[in-house]
């Protein structure tokens, strides 16, 4: 059989489970990480996830003191829908090891993985930042994604379990604008997401034919537990109106919007969308910054 039939039976098989699945999560498992802030896009993740209907959703975090009162509203708001909380490091391979074989112990297949762990330090000018701090960023944000495209990745790969019928799952790290263009964010923090892009696009080949797809998404200013500071200090000052201003949509994000993208890239809705970086921040990257009233 030449390539080019094997692309052409390929392309109908995928077809063919796509008429079957339809646009849902139906019988799909899938873990969150970065779940237990309250103001989080991990958070608001779980729910966009809940309304497609998986089968399960593994909220997990670092800490967990909120993860087990999530687990109980999904539940009792989509009685078909199991929430499982766990709390592990999601920068830890010992961690995502764990989490992975458990999910495939229980179910016996992993559809979607959302990385969304991270962390950001208050931001220094490069001179001042040191060895420990610039490590750790990236073992937060960047190891963690490695380990989820690495470890996920796999286990999505195995069939006949769980009603699993071909290889295939999505993967969706959260990088940043930050990791775009330059000026989001502090230096240790825009390396660390740009390396989460790299990772992405870098895996979609790795899993070429798989159908296991690799995605970021880069949210731009939003209002989450990590930039409570900022708005905080906004609102202080009567500006918290100003946040925002210099993307064209000229307003900040709520996690809910970035958390809509992310449900879509976990669909099958989604299923020719592969090794992408998608910027979900009102236009920011789109331009050069522009001041509002200078240049319009």
């Amino acid at each position: 059989m030449s390539s080019f039939d094997t692309a052409n039976e390929r392309v109908g098989q995928i077809a063919a489970h796509l008429a079957k699945a339809g646009s849902s999560l139906t019988d799909k498992v899938c873990i969150v990480t970065g779940a237990n802030s309250i103001k989080g896009i991990g958070r608001a993740t779980v729910y966009a996830l809940a309304k497609r209907g998986p089968k399960v959703i593994f909220a997990t975090d670092l800490r967990g003191e909120n993860l087990e009162e999530l687990a109980r509203d999904i539940e009792m708001r989509y009685p078909n829908v199991a929430c499982i909380a766990r709390a592990f490091d999601a920068a830890s391979t010992e961690g995502v090891t764990n989490i992975v074989a458990e999910a495939m112990e229980m179910f016996g297949r992993l559809d979607v993985y959302f990385a969304n762990a991270g962390m950001s330090l208050p931001r220094v000018r490069l001179e001042d930042a040191d060895e420990s701090s610039f490590m750790e960023v990236v073992r937060v944000n960047s190891l963690s994604a490695f380990l989820a495209l690495k470890i996920a990745g796999k286990a999505m790969e195995e069939t006949g379990k769980g009603g699993k019928e071909m290889s295939g799952g999505s993967i969706i790290c959260t990088a940043s604008v930050a990791g775009i263009r330059s000026g989001a964010g502090p230096p240790e923090y825009s390396a660390a997401k740009s390396a989460v892009i790299n990772l992405c696009q870098t895996s979609a080949y790795q899993y070429a034919g798989t159908n296991v797809r690799t995605n970021a998404i880069c949210p731009g200013i939003i209002e989450t537990g990590m930039t409570v500071k900022t708005f905080d200090y906004a609102k202080s000052r009567g500006s918290s109106n100003k946040i925002g201003q210099l993307n064209p949509t000229r307003r900040y994000a709520v996690p809910s919007e970035v958390a809509a993208v992310v449900a879509f890239l976990a669909s099958e809705e989604a299923s020719y969308i592969n090794g992408q970086a998608i910027a979900v921040d009102g236009g920011l990257s789109a331009s050069l910054p522009v001041v509002p009233g200078r240049f319009m």
